[in-house]
């Protein structure tokens, strides 16, 4: 693990290193760094792939103070800054991807393409805003209950042995500041009517079992991004298809980013 101080914050990260071009991925909420593995096991022969952990999640030390993911994709871009990096591929699951999409709005040059894996534009829709708030006011009131973590998990992952696996640390880690992280998740703003901005080339990719953003989101987000070329459909695949279903995933990554201009 490194540690970059950028922004006031200490952002944990994990660098293969090497000359290939630069990919860097952002989590989804209430993952960390570590879920990228089977795609930097995939992608690190011939990139330099690069994983770091948002403000309240994983190893990263944040200020504890609000933020928003526009304070992130400055993270990100301050992150591209600490480690001489002109121009990545930058991408993310979820939460990674509302980052991923700021990121190139906020400094376009620096994004030679984009990978959004499970993702949208948009915002939550309002009926499920206070169901997740709750979940989030439980966990840090009382902490994951067995019973919530499994809700939790059921959203995100839908695998057991994977269920169990991140449980673990879900229990481990420290649960007050998951109230920041979740008004930055709920009080995100939408930049749909943005996507036009975007000019870089995009891959989005999702889960056909995705229980979190629905398809229809990600078929927006991908006709409003001129340089998409549509969905590519993960069968079965959940909100995070990239652990549930890594061989098609890294497929689609290791196709798109191996057609991108030199």
């Amino acid at each position: 693990m490194n540690v970059a101080p950028v922004n006031g914050q200490q952002i944990a990260y994990d660098d293969t290193g090497g000359d290939g071009p630069a990919i860097v991925l952002a989590h989804g909420f209430l993952m960390d760094r570590t879920m990228f593995a089977p795609q930097v096991a995939a992608l690190r022969d011939d990139y330099r792939v690069i994983t770091w952990d948002q403000r309240g999640f994983g190893d990263t030390i944040h200020d504890g103070r609000p933020f928003t993911y526009w304070d992130s994709a400055a993270d990100s871009i301050a992150l591209l800054d600490h480690l001489g990096i002109d121009q990545a591929i930058v991408g993310g699951m979820s939460q990674g991807g509302f980052i991923s999409l700021r990121v190139a709005l906020l400094a376009p040059e620096r994004v030679r393409a984009l990978i959004l894996m499970d993702t949208q534009a948009g915002t939550e829709d309002t009926e499920v805003i206070p169901l997740y708030q709750g979940m989030i006011d439980e966990w840090v009131a009382n902490g994951p209950s067995d019973e919530l973590v499994a809700a939790t998990a059921g959203l995100i992952l839908g695998e057991p042995g994977l269920n169990e696996e991140w449980a673990v640390k879900w229990k481990a880690r420290p649960r007050e500041v998951l109230a920041l992280c979740g008004q930055a998740l709920l009080t995100r703003d939408d930049i749909t009517g943005r996507l036009g901005e975007i000019a870089a080339p995009a891959l989005v990719v999702h889960g056909t079992a995705d229980l979190s953003i629905s398809m229809d989101k990600a078929e927006a987000l991908a006709a409003g991004l001129p340089g998409s070329g549509g969905v590519v459909r993960i069968e079965g695949g959940t909100h995070a298809a990239n652990l549930t279903h890594p061989g098609p995933v890294n497929e689609a990554i290791v196709a798109f980013v191996g057609a991108l201009p030199a």
